[in-house]
């Protein structure tokens, strides 16, 4: 809605003549007889101003200001006053009115007045706006922690797919953040404030998939003994995450693409449709158009989930920002279980960067809850790994050894290639081949 202006008096003619002042100016105006009128048509997206008498019954101009500034402090209160009631008005500006006119008083006057106050609310507007997407900005990054190009690209695109209204599918392996990206897609959405129903397709038991996901009417099975809303239902307005949808039996698939291709449900026992306003993130650790090829997921499912699709990149794509990650996983874990946080040597920071991460960063993150326990960094009891090759342990150790004094020189180049006795041009090369980013061994400023 654009820009309003709500005039509030008591007085017929007076609202009139004021109105038609305005209106005659350029501005949209609306009138209303008293002050809990226009509270019900103030909130934190109103585009204007008010101009209020003060005098006026069971409301007054003062009493609401106060209401208006406790639900926009922003939301700029013009008050109109009669001569007895300056020192008043006077009083008002301490309260935070916007301005005062004493009547009687030029048409000019009120307009100017309604100008600056516009104004003022376009700029708080816009700031607010601004504000908002510096800390959703702030927030992504310090979800999706990584400086690697393969991140830098995950953040962009979440933020361009989070402002459509497109349903999306995240492939990638387990544990490398595809609830996360989901998340991400929500929070980043106009669909913020409303429920984010996350649900894992495999946890869910056969019996009871169909009615956990659309609900059912009382009497629809045995046991069944009152109506029930299903997760969907309890997602309106909101986001719903289907985790593992590969996992969803062939059965049930054509139901879900009834769903998404409709935007309804119908409860388990009953034949009415019920509208739904929600919005569908899916995710899979496995190949979904291998599975279509081999028949157990529906072409016309995946066809439909795949117009947007996004890939989570593995930790192994991304080997630069496992120090870095480490550390930011390791200053949670200590918060969450109120322990300080430990050091981490340049000799650990070189075995986690040599180190493969099958789990990705879930696996990462429960090394950090070790560690921060003072468990170590890693279980007693791995399983063995096959021996290396000797050309395997040489590139390993090489690798460590520069990670290693990479971490322990704070990323200073210069230091790192001298402390190591090898030449410029050496360590770069080396720093190439390993994929070792200086960046990564940078003190973080947080």
């Amino acid at each position: 809605m654009g820009e309003r202006i709500l005039i509030v008096d008591d007085e017929a003619d007076v609202r009139d003549a004021l109105a038609q002042s305005l209106e005659l100016k350029g501005h949209e105006v609306q009138s209303v007889p008293n002050a809990e009128r226009a509270l019900e048509l103030i909130g934190p997206d109103f585009a204007g101003c008010v101009v209020s008498d003060i005098r006026m019954p069971r409301m007054d101009g003062l009493e609401l200001l106060a209401a208006v500034r406790e639900r926009d402090a922003e939301l700029p209160v013009i008050l109109i006053t009669g001569h007895g009631d300056v020192p008043l008005a006077v009083e008002a500006l301490h309260r935070g009115a916007h301005d005062f006119i004493e009547k009687p008083f030029e048409t000019d006057r009120l307009a100017d007045a309604v100008t600056r106050a516009l104004e003022h609310r376009r700029l708080a507007l816009e700031n607010r706006v601004l504000r908002s997407e510096l800390e959703s900005r702030d927030w992504l990054e310090r979800t999706l922690v990584g400086r690697t190009p393969v991140m830098v690209d995950l953040r962009a695109h979440l933020r361009t797919i989070a402002a459509s209204a497109a349903d999306v599918l995240l492939l990638g392996e387990t544990g490398a953040g595809k609830e996360l990206a989901a998340r991400a897609v929500h929070r980043l959405s106009e669909r913020a404030d409303k429920p984010f129903v996350a649900i894992n397709m495999a946890a869910l038991p056969d019996a009871l998939i169909e009615s956990e996901l659309f609900g059912h009417e009382a009497g629809a099975y045995p046991g069944a003994h009152k109506a029930r809303f299903g997760r969907f239902e309890h997602a309106r307005g909101g986001t719903v995450f289907l985790d593992e949808i590969d996992a969803l039996p062939v059965a049930l698939q054509a139901k879900l693409l009834r769903v998404i291709e409709e935007r309804a449900i119908e409860r388990v026992g009953s034949n009415e449709a019920v509208p739904l306003d929600i919005r569908f993130v899916a995710s899979s650790k496995a190949d979904l158009a291998a599975r279509v090829e081999e028949g157990s997921f529906r072409a016309d499912l995946y066809y439909r989930l795949a117009v947007v699709t996004l890939q989570i990149p593995p930790l192994s794509a991304r080997v630069r920002d496992v120090p870095r990650l480490f550390q930011h996983l390791v200053n949670q874990a200590a918060l969450r279980h109120r322990r300080p946080v430990p050091q981490i040597t340049p000799e650990q920071f070189a075995a986690l960067a040599a180190r493969r991460w099958p789990g990705n960063v879930r696996e990462l993150r429960n090394a950090a809850d070790r560690y921060v326990l003072g468990l170590g960094l890693f279980p007693a009891d791995e399983p063995e790994r096959p021996a290396l090759s000797l050309p395997e342990r040489v590139e390993r150790f090489e690798r460590a050894a520069i990670a290693a004094e990479l971490a322990g020189q704070g990323g200073n180049a210069k230091a790192t290639y001298e402390a190591l006795g090898i030449s410029r041009k050496t360590l770069y090369d080396k720093m190439q081949r390993y994929g070792l980013a200086r960046e990564s061994f940078l003190p973080d400023p947080d």
